[in-house]
């Protein structure tokens, strides 16, 4: 009888290891199907639930922080509260992102979502605190990048910190020099910041918040015509984001603000 006990707990053992991957599996394709349906809240939940089973599940990582950023990025406002509610998530999704790196170092995505984790974050700080998290930003997704040259987001995220680096007050890019030294912040230009959002709307030209980041940078640098071009064609675009019905209606706004305006350059 003992000896069929011993023969019958390797057996059990692989039924209970093999039980728990497909559960796993399981909850992170529903939250994937969440996700696509731009319900992150749900989604959240069977990534957590994939999480409990599973805490270096890398997929689950990843995931989970993508979705704790969708569920941030909706709380908008000034209240404090609020504030302090968005941000403690946006702190999550980084650990969550960071926890995926430790789990896969050589995934891309992990490094993607600390940079968009952090991106989002220090668009709602004050310029110092913005200053501290670029090098973060700027080293994750050119990590990113080397490791998945299709990555559009790791793009959009670099284009995006060149744009928000050359908008930042001459003290604040004192402070960003002194934190850093002169060589790193002054690598930010117009032309990469340019170059990265088209490169990111060429690989993904569905996707609404690269075309109208893009037309932010034109209008910026004053090319009105290109950013017109970029605003008109993401109009029809699909509903694939939970910001993208606000991005149309700032994209119809800005569009309006400079429909007269002649290019600069």
């Amino acid at each position: 009888m003992r000896g069929m006990t011993a023969l019958l707990i390797p057996f059990l053992a692989v039924r209970l290891v093999a039980a728990q991957t497909q559960s796993v599996a399981s909850e992170i394709a529903r939250g994937d199907s969440f996700h696509v349906a731009l319900q992150p809240d749900k989604a959240l939940v069977h990534y957590r639930a994939a999480l409990a089973l599973d805490s270096a599940n890398y997929g689950a990582l990843w995931k989970a922080s993508r979705a704790t950023v969708d569920v941030a990025k909706q709380l908008e406002g000034d209240a404090s509260a609020l504030k302090r509610r968005r941000d403690s998530l946006y702190v999550q999704a980084r650990a969550l992102a960071e926890a995926a790196v430790r789990a896969n170092p050589n995934g891309a995505q992990g490094h993607s979502m600390i940079a968009q984790s952090l991106g989002r974050l220090s668009r709602t700080r004050g310029g110092k605190e913005r200053v501290r998290f670029a090098k973060m930003i700027y080293d994750e997704a050119q990590r990113a990048i080397a490791l998945d040259s299709t990555d559009d987001l790791a793009y959009h995220v670099l284009g995006a910190w060149h744009a928000e680096v050359k908008r930042l007050s001459g003290l604040q890019r004192f402070f960003a020099k002194t934190l850093f030294g002169a060589g790193f912040m002054d690598i930010a230009n117009w032309n990469d910041a340019q170059r990265y959002l088209q490169h990111a709307v060429a690989l993904n030209p569905r996707h609404i918040f690269h075309r109208l980041e893009l037309a932010e940078i034109y209008v910026d640098v004053g090319k009105y015509s290109l950013a017109r071009e970029q605003l008109r064609a993401l109009h029809d675009l699909p509903i694939a984001d939970v910001l993208d019905h606000e991005y149309k209606t700032r994209a119809a706004t800005l569009l309006d603000d400079i429909k007269n305006e002649k290019d600069e350059t």
